[in-house]
């Protein structure tokens, strides 16, 4: 069965760090393409980070440029989004989304990914 699980999410202050993982099993990660997404309260979800199959590269909303990266351990079949000096505006759930043809350029779109997680809480508050 094929599947995406995320942990990680939770409470944390403003400034803090927050490591989200992404487990899949089924299928190996290997070849895919990296996206997350988040979705606040009230809004429609939105593209944060994304790391690229084909060279590791990582392409970042402005929100987030600096801040979050986006790594992958094909041992523990695992994709990571570790998020430094969290703002309230980060708080939403957070999505890990795996496709095999993500193009550089239409990596924030929904429709490019096959396979999406269930998703996990990041609250920022003090």
């Amino acid at each position: 069965q094929v599947q995406l699980v995320e942990s990680g999410g939770g409470l944390v202050q403003p400034g803090g760090s927050l490591t989200l993982s992404c487990t899949a099993s089924g299928f190996s990660l290997d070849h895919y393409a990296i996206g997350w997404f988040r979705q606040a309260p009230g809004k429609e979800r939105e593209g944060v980070s994304f790391r690229s199959s084909v060279d590791g590269s990582q392409y970042d909303s402005d929100d987030v440029k600096g801040r979050f990266t986006v790594s992958k351990d094909n041992a523990k079949n695992t994709a990571y989004l570790q998020m430094n000096s969290l703002k309230p505006e980060d708080t939403a759930v957070y999505y890990c989304a795996v496709g095999t043809w993500v193009g550089n350029r239409r990596w924030f779109l929904i429709n490019e990914y096959d396979f999406w997680g269930q998703g996990t809480q990041v609250t920022v508050s003090s």
